[in-house]
């Protein structure tokens, strides 16, 4: 073979291999654009582009005579836990489900930033726990992990444990937290949250009744999905056309705070849950978003208020991005 032709061959492959570089740097982009695109979007598909019906949960109803309180948290008609300093300028107002994947998406891209405002006394955090998904799909897994979230309320290490439920949130349909062995076992994540009075606090249900209060109220309160995030009683999904990321909401937080003195009694310090995440979840009857793609923080943008989805009754609803 003359060296012309080996040149010839070495230059096709080099081009070749350009090509393969080039394709493979515009899947990147386009992996990226997805991701980007997944996180912004969960607040709007929260706040409801097609309205579904809300189920009612894992049923029942509460009255104030027969529902225990966690300790530090609010009763009345919007049962709460609220994490910061109870004199925070700002509150962030939080109706979220553990089994559902929009809030997971959306503490995954805005926990660090609501941790650090938290932590500086600029914000707190009101959550109001529901059980959408247990009426939707059928099991008993969000109950049972918002009563063991407020067990941990009562050991003080609510925020801690919550983070953990979420970065191990399982597959929407496989309903693991259902088991409460397998939330004692998430439990030992957070360190001294495993005592005999917290593991009969999960064993017993201690604070079912509650959560079910809490459930209720949201099915009177209007709102359409979960996450459900309000600032200073802003309905975020509808700030800035749902397109927030965690930046814009730490400066709106700031704005609202100035010349305002920050608040104190610091949370418990925060566990170090992994990250994941995916699509937007409505209330409905027997139907639900399903999950589209994950979220990653290191995009820079969190599970914000941003494109709606579809849904159809009849089927599962996947966002569009």
């Amino acid at each position: 073979m003359s060296q012309k032709n080996q040149e010839g061959k070495r230059s096709a492959r080099e081009r070749l291999q350009a090509q393969r570089e080039k394709e493979q740097a515009r899947a990147r982009r386009g992996r990226q654009a997805i991701v980007a695109g997944a996180v912004l979007v969960v607040l709007a598909i929260a706040g409801g582009i097609t309205a579904w019906v809300m189920s009612s949960g894992s049923g029942g109803s509460s009255s104030d005579n027969e529902t225990a309180l966690p300790k530090q948290a609010s009763g009345g008609d919007r049962p709460a836990v609220t994490v910061g300093a109870p004199n925070a300028p700002s509150t962030l107002t939080v109706w979220e489900d553990f089994r559902c994947p929009a809030c997971q998406q959306f503490e995954t891209g805005f926990r660090p930033v609501i941790h650090e405002l938290q932590d500086q006394g600029r914000l707190k955090s009101e959550y109001h726990l529901v059980t959408i998904i247990d009426g939707n799909a059928g099991g008993k897994g969000s109950l049972n992990a918002a009563n063991a979230a407020l067990c941990a309320q009562d050991a003080g290490r609510f925020r801690d444990f919550h983070d953990v439920l979420y970065a191990n949130q399982p597959p929407e349909q496989e309903d693991k937290f259902a088991d409460k062995k397998v939330l004692l076992q998430l439990a030992g994540k957070v360190k001294g949250l495993t005592t005999p009075a917290f593991t009969a606090c999960v064993n017993d249900g201690k604070y079912d009744a509650f959560v079910r209060k809490s459930n209720d109220a949201f099915a009177s309160s209007g709102y359409r999905g979960t996450p459900t995030v309000l600032l200073n009683g802003k309905d975020l999904s509808k700030v800035k056309g749902g397109r927030m990321t965690p930046a814009d909401l730490k400066q709106m937080v700031l704005d609202a705070d100035k010349g305002k003195q920050p608040g104190t009694g610091a949370p418990s310090a925060p566990a170090s849950p992994g990250h994941g995440g995916s699509s937007g979840h409505r209330a409905s009857r027997g139907h639900h978003a399903s999950p589209a793609t994950s979220a990653s923080p290191g995009t820079g943008a969190g599970a914000a208020p941003g494109t709606g989805a579809h849904a159809h009754r009849g089927a599962a609803a996947s966002p569009a991005f």
